[in-house]
Protein backbone atom coordinates (compact mmCIF):
# COMPACT_ATOMS: atom_id res chain seq x y z
CA UNK A 1 0.00 0.00 0.00
CA UNK A 2 1.49 3.43 -0.90
CA UNK A 3 2.76 5.44 2.04
CA UNK A 4 1.83 9.38 2.11
CA UNK A 5 4.03 12.17 4.16
CA UNK A 6 1.84 14.67 6.02
CA UNK A 7 3.71 17.71 6.79
CA UNK A 8 2.38 19.87 9.50
CA UNK A 9 2.25 23.93 8.53
CA UNK A 10 1.39 26.57 11.02
CA UNK A 11 -0.66 25.65 14.14
CA UNK A 12 -1.15 26.99 17.67
CA UNK A 13 1.45 26.14 20.15
CA UNK A 14 -0.29 25.39 23.52
CA UNK A 15 0.43 27.52 26.51
CA UNK A 16 -0.30 25.96 29.73
CA UNK A 17 0.26 22.31 30.55
CA UNK A 18 -3.79 21.38 30.36
CA UNK A 19 -3.76 22.91 26.79
CA UNK A 20 -0.84 20.12 26.39
CA UNK A 21 -2.85 17.53 27.71
CA UNK A 22 -5.96 18.48 25.75
CA UNK A 23 -4.15 18.67 22.27
CA UNK A 24 -2.25 15.25 23.13
CA UNK A 25 -5.34 13.46 23.40
CA UNK A 26 -6.81 14.91 20.17
CA UNK A 27 -3.38 13.76 18.51
CA UNK A 28 -4.01 10.06 20.23
CA UNK A 29 -7.74 9.78 19.47
CA UNK A 30 -6.90 10.91 15.81
CA UNK A 31 -4.36 8.55 15.49
CA UNK A 32 -6.42 5.40 17.20
CA UNK A 33 -8.98 6.13 14.43
CA UNK A 34 -6.47 5.93 11.83
CA UNK A 35 -5.25 2.58 13.29
CA UNK A 36 -2.97 0.64 11.11
CA UNK A 37 -2.21 3.27 8.37
CA UNK A 38 0.20 5.10 11.01
CA UNK A 39 2.99 4.01 9.68
CA UNK A 40 4.89 6.80 11.65
CA UNK A 41 3.17 9.13 14.11
CA UNK A 42 5.85 11.47 13.80
CA UNK A 43 6.78 14.29 15.53
CA UNK A 44 6.74 18.08 16.36
CA UNK A 45 9.78 19.91 14.47
CA UNK A 46 12.04 23.18 15.92
CA UNK A 47 12.65 26.18 14.27
CA UNK A 48 14.97 25.29 10.50
CA UNK A 49 16.88 25.82 8.17
CA UNK A 50 16.89 25.80 4.21
CA UNK A 51 20.15 24.96 2.34
CA UNK A 52 20.64 26.69 -0.88
CA UNK A 53 23.70 26.02 -3.19
CA UNK A 54 25.57 29.09 -2.25
CA UNK A 55 23.51 30.47 1.03
CA UNK A 56 21.81 29.43 3.72
CA UNK A 57 18.30 30.79 5.42
CA UNK A 58 17.31 30.63 8.55
CA UNK A 59 13.74 31.17 8.55
CA UNK A 60 12.44 27.54 7.26
CA UNK A 61 10.67 29.55 4.36
CA UNK A 62 7.44 30.89 3.52
CA UNK A 63 5.73 28.49 5.30
CA UNK A 64 7.89 26.22 7.38
CA UNK A 65 7.05 23.16 8.99
CA UNK A 66 5.69 22.49 12.58
CA UNK A 67 5.59 18.80 12.18
CA UNK A 68 5.49 15.79 10.27
CA UNK A 69 3.93 11.98 9.80
CA UNK A 70 4.23 9.47 7.67
CA UNK A 71 1.04 6.81 7.07
CA UNK A 72 -0.39 4.34 4.60
CA UNK A 73 -3.52 4.61 2.17
CA UNK A 74 -4.66 2.96 -0.62
CA UNK A 75 -4.65 6.26 -2.91
CA UNK A 76 -4.28 10.32 -2.68
CA UNK A 77 -7.88 10.65 -1.88
CA UNK A 78 -7.64 8.17 0.75
CA UNK A 79 -4.75 9.63 2.47
CA UNK A 80 -6.15 13.58 1.90
CA UNK A 81 -9.40 11.74 4.05
CA UNK A 82 -7.20 11.21 6.46
CA UNK A 83 -5.70 14.45 6.92
CA UNK A 84 -8.70 16.68 6.91
CA UNK A 85 -9.17 14.56 10.76
CA UNK A 86 -5.62 15.87 11.71
CA UNK A 87 -6.11 18.01 14.69
CA UNK A 88 -3.75 20.54 13.48
CA UNK A 89 -6.72 21.98 11.16
CA UNK A 90 -8.29 22.81 14.59
CA UNK A 91 -5.15 24.77 15.35
CA UNK A 92 -4.79 27.07 12.57
CA UNK A 93 -2.51 24.87 10.85
CA UNK A 94 -2.30 22.65 7.60
CA UNK A 95 -1.73 19.67 6.18
CA UNK A 96 0.64 18.72 2.90
CA UNK A 97 0.34 15.41 1.69
CA UNK A 98 2.62 13.89 -0.80
CA UNK A 99 3.18 10.44 -2.02
CA UNK A 100 6.02 8.80 -1.05
CA UNK A 101 8.16 6.96 -3.85
CA UNK A 102 10.08 3.55 -3.29
CA UNK A 103 13.05 3.49 -4.92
Amino acid sequence: MPKFLFVYHGGKKPEAPEEVEKIMAQWGAWAAKIGSAVVDGGNPVGPSKTVFKTRLADDGGANPASGYGLFSAANMDAAIAMAKGCPILEAGGNVEVAETIDM
